[in-house]
């Protein structure tokens, strides 16, 4: 009697998974593609969005690297002033004290020591830029966790 339970048991196994065998029917097929529908759509919102994320950062720290570009550019020009102009007026001052090689020495140093401020001041504010869009890196980063079927989302 046990044989004939263990041989209808193992019946029903094989009934079952031919049921499981079976070709998915149309509204199944409809569902599956309006699935993928909407994940593709999805997904190509999400990158659309990333990629705004991408230029916004960017155009941001383009900014920056512009101030940094016009403070350095400003330095240049001011150490050009600073040696023709001012120069000249603080080598006939001090020509009288300490000679005229003397004097032109000093005023030069002063106008060097200057410029050097404001080139370190400039390339400071260059070094702290970054040009990578750390966001946008950092969302996409969570994109595959973001997709993967959670557990009790699964279907056996």
């Amino acid at each position: 009697m046990s044989d004939l339970r263990e041989e209808v048991g193992g019946l029903r196994d094989d009934v079952t998974d031919l049921g499981s065998q079976l070709p998915p029917s149309t509204d199944e097929k409809a569902a599956v593609r309006d699935f993928m529908s909407d994940v593709t759509r999805d997904l190509k919102a999400l990158m659309s969005q990333e990629v705004e994320l991408a230029k916004a950062e960017i155009g941001a720290e383009a900014g920056k690297a512009g101030k940094g570009a016009g403070m350095l550019g400003g330095a240049g020009f001011a150490a050009l002033m600073a040696v023709i102009f001012a120069s000249t007026a603080a080598w006939w001052g001090l020509g009288h004290l300490v000679g005229i090689a003397w004097a032109a020495l000093i005023v030069a140093l002063v106008w060097a020591v200057i410029a050097a401020v404001l080139f370190i001041v400039g390339r400071g504010v260059l070094r702290s830029i970054s040009l990578t869009p750390q966001r946008t890196i950092d969302s996409i980063k969570r994109i595959p966790s973001a997709i993967k079927p959670r557990q009790g989302d699964q279907h056996e």
